[in-house]
Formats: structure tokens, sequence, C-alpha cells
């Protein structure tokens, strides 16, 4: 993350070159790890919204055609009116950041034209308009291991800014994680009135659970959607929640989770003082826990 925020600064204070992207960065490391999450975050921050970010999967462009699709056909070819998938982006959105999915994958043809862009700051599209990428953020992603001069040629490796290792996921990352993915959770229930409060035992069985070192925070995702997400859905369209409840999520005393599927222990309990009534039978708001098996 330092690496790119150095390049943003640079940019920021004008001592960037002007004729080439903001950074181009290559990202390298197994799937899951946050390279994808690091660019749509960045997109984010600078640009106030996440579809500032461009995904291209290059595996997409594994043939000799393929630079077509990018910069747009020439004229008198099929295509010609439609311009390039990255030209044509970048034209209609000038500061956005863009993201090279797997360009190990892509044609060789491809990373000559990438070149231009690392060099100049600039493409030719297939109409011959000049696209400017010097307010681009330029990122690419590969999982292969090893050192990128095995696989990429030097001139393409050495016109990169930064090269960014991400490391394997460990079980205590996955924890953060969890807090992550459960804010956006979070987010969703507050627009129907409803708090979420996960306690940290809570959080540590699905961190364990989700754990999957090939896999990285994928895994986790689904499980947090699965054991939680889902179920919560059924809940609130059962009307078990009712609006300024605070859920809580919790887990049985041997600290393990329900298996997939099973929805017996999903009812909410409630936990106002003084009262042994069920969450249906509650007609104001309170606290009630959600158990997770």
């Amino acid at each position: 993350v330092s690496v790119v925020a150095n390049a943003i600064r640079r940019s920021r204070a004008g001592l960037a070159d002007p004729n080439r992207p903001i950074g181009s960065f290559l990202f390298l490391g197994p799937t899951g790890v946050g390279k994808t999450e690091l660019a749509r975050s960045l997109a984010a921050f600078l640009f106030d919204d996440e579809r500032s970010m461009v995904r291209i999967d290059m595996s997409e462009y594994q043939e000799k055609i393929s630079v077509s699709r990018l910069i747009g056909a020439p004229p008198g070819y099929v295509g010609y009116d439609e311009g390039g998938q990255l030209t044509e982006t970048v034209r209609r959105r000038p500061y956005s950041v863009v993201l090279l999915d797997e360009v190990e994958k892509a044609h060789p043809d491809v990373f000559n034209t990438l070149l231009q862009l690392l060099d100049d700051g600039r493409l030719t599209d297939g109409q011959g308009r000049t696209v400017d990428f010097s307010n681009v953020v330029l990122i690419m992603t590969s999982n292969l291991p090893g050192e990128p001069g095995d696989f990429f040629r030097p001139e393409f490796v050495n016109r990169i800014d930064d090269i960014v290792r991400f490391r394997p996921l460990t079980e205590a990352d996955l924890v953060s994680i969890v807090d992550i993915q459960l804010a956006g959770l979070g987010t969703r229930l507050a627009e129907r009135r409803l708090s979420l409060v996960v306690t940290d035992e809570a959080k540590e069985a699905l961190a364990a659970k989700g754990f999957d070192p090939a896999f990285g925070a994928r895994p986790l995702k689904r499980l947090i959607q699965r054991e939680i997400g889902d179920r919560l859905a059924l809940a609130v369209l059962e009307g078990r929640y009712l609006e300024g409840d605070t859920v809580t999520v919790d887990i049985e005393p041997d600290l393990s989770l329900s298996p997939p599927g099973e929805t017996d222990g999903d009812k909410a309990v409630d936990n106002s003082e003084g009262s042994g009534e069920t969450a249906e039978q509650m007609p104001e708001a309170a606290t009630r826990t959600f158990v997770l098996r």
C-alpha cells in the first residue's frame, strides 16, 4: 500500500512525469490475497467512486487480433465505430484506475501496445484519436510464481514503476478481513434500521473456518454469506427482526459453527431484561442474539 501511496503523493505534489500514467504497478501474488480489492479501494479513494475502476480480463486477449479489441478496429473492419475496450473507456472516463487482470495471459502483441502506454502515457485508437492516460493509475496483476523477468520481457518490466508482491494470507489476517466483510453487511442491515453486532468469538470462529491458504479470502466471503447473510435474510423476511433491533451474532460454547445449510438454530433470542418472549411476539425493538452453532 505504501508503494502505491508514494506514487499518488508524487502526482499530487506535481513531481511526477506529466507524460506518463500517475503510477504503473505489477501486483504479484496468489489468488484471493487482495490485489483486486486494493485497486477497487484506490479508485474509491482517488475518485470517490468504485466504478472508476476499469477491470479488463486479459485472459480474453490471448489471440493476435486481440490488440484491435483493446484500442479499436482500424477503418474498414467490423467494430470500427465502437472503439476499443481500453481506449474508449479511458476516453470517456479519463480519471480512473485501470486493472489488467492476469496480464501474463495476454498475447505478446498486447504487451507491445502496453509499452507505448507505459512510456508515453497515451494510446492512439483505431479511429486515429489520441487517448490520454496521464490521469490513470495502471495496475496489472499476475499469479505467476518466481521473478517477473522469468516471464515478462525486460523492456516491459523496466517500464513499470513498481512491482508489489502480495504474501499469502494468514489466519490472523482473516480476522481483520472478517471485520471488512461484516461492515458491508452491517451497512445493508442499517438500511432496514437494524444494527449488527458480532462478538469477537464469532469473528475468530468465522476466520478459522474460512481460512484456506490456497484460495485466500474468497472462501471466507462465501462462508459469511452462507452462515450469516442467508440465514439473516430468511429471518428478516419472516419478520423475526423489527426495525430498531440490534442483531448480535454469537457462537455456542463449543466454538463451532453450524454445518452448511443447517437453519434450526437461526431463531432470534430476545436478550432484553425481564422478558422471556420470542422475537416474533415482541412488538418493541430489542437486542436479539443470532447464534452460530
